[in-house]
């Protein structure tokens, strides 16, 4: 079993910067790939990112490509999404997700989720 609980959300102007934290209860967690997602009011959940657990592979959506970077140390059983050059589009609710085999986009195959954070961008 494994907990997931982001942090780090907020109230940002475009062009700024946030990072969020997922941290993770469970020993097992350093073998899970991770993933983030996004849901923007009315819409369904929308892959951003997700890394391996090595962490030798990531994959990006094209939206936020060149802008934000995952990254995970297992010592501390934590995942990270830094965002930068951030748009108004970018708004919504950020979730970290967790499965125990390679990294997907589709939201329906990850096995734990955590509550969600809100990131706003205003212009």
């Amino acid at each position: 079993q494994v907990q997931l609980v982001e942090s780090g959300g907020g109230l940002m102007q475009a062009g700024g910067s946030l990072r969020l934290s997922c941290a993770a209860s469970g020993r097992t967690f350093s073998t899970y790939a991770v993933g983030w997602f996004r849901q923007a009011p009315g819409k369904e959940h929308e892959f951003v990112a997700a890394i391996s657990w090595s962490s030798d592979t990531t994959y990006y959506a094209d939206s936020v490509k060149g802008r934000f970077t995952i990254s995970r140390n297992n010592a501390k059983n934590t995942m990270y999404l830094q965002m930068n050059s951030l748009k108004p589009e970018d708004t919504a609710v950020y979730y970290c997700a967790a499965r125990k085999t390679g990294i997907v986009t589709g939201p329906q195959l990850y096995d734990y989720w955590g509550q969600g954070t809100q990131v706003t961008v205003s212009s």
